[in-house]
């Protein structure tokens, strides 16, 4: 796994980074809401749940419910979830330099809940792809390596570029 930091910050601030930072809780009993993006970042969308692998970090993908294109999931109970199209992330609006990390050449903007998950957004993608990993997933020290399996999807499916 390839994995760095954007500023070169080294692993110590990313586990700094993960304690700092605290945002909205998520109830993932009934699936990920559904996100209402644009046409082309829809279309983009609907090509990355085509792509995406059968599993992460070892869990096995299963239905949502809703039932949406634009939405995944991976594991029972507490899964790892995913939203694309979702809006730009509220810390970009106030920080647009907020540090990123790179996982196997995606960029991920990750934010540690207060439920113990990080939320982690790509960056520098033609469409905003959201992957939420429980508390029991990133553990005590934010491990976000399980994106490492959704890179090549990503990479195939949403283009490079910026976004509004």
């Amino acid at each position: 796994m390839k994995s760095s930091l954007r500023r070169s910050l080294g692993l110590p601030a990313v586990v700094v980074f993960f304690a700092a930072v605290g945002c909205s809780t998520s109830d993932d009993t009934a699936g990920p809401a559904v996100p209402t993006p644009s046409g082309a970042q829809a279309a983009k969308c609907r090509a990355l749940h085509q792509a995406l692998p059968g599993t992460v970090d070892g869990r096995k993908r299963r239905g949502t419910d809703p039932d949406s294109d634009l939405t995944a999931a991976w594991g029972d109970g507490e899964s790892i979830a995913l939203r694309c199209g979702v809006p730009k992330p509220a810390l970009l609006q106030r920080n647009p330099a907020a540090d990123s990390v790179d996982i196997n050449g995606i960029e991920w903007l990750p934010e540690k809940q207060p439920d113990g998950s990080v939320r982690c957004t790509t960056v520098k993608r033609e469409a905003w792809v959201e992957v939420t990993l429980p508390a029991r997933v990133v553990g005590g020290a934010g491990d976000i390596s399980a994106l490492t399996d959704l890179a090549d999807a990503v990479r195939s499916t949403v283009p490079y570029g910026i976004i509004g």
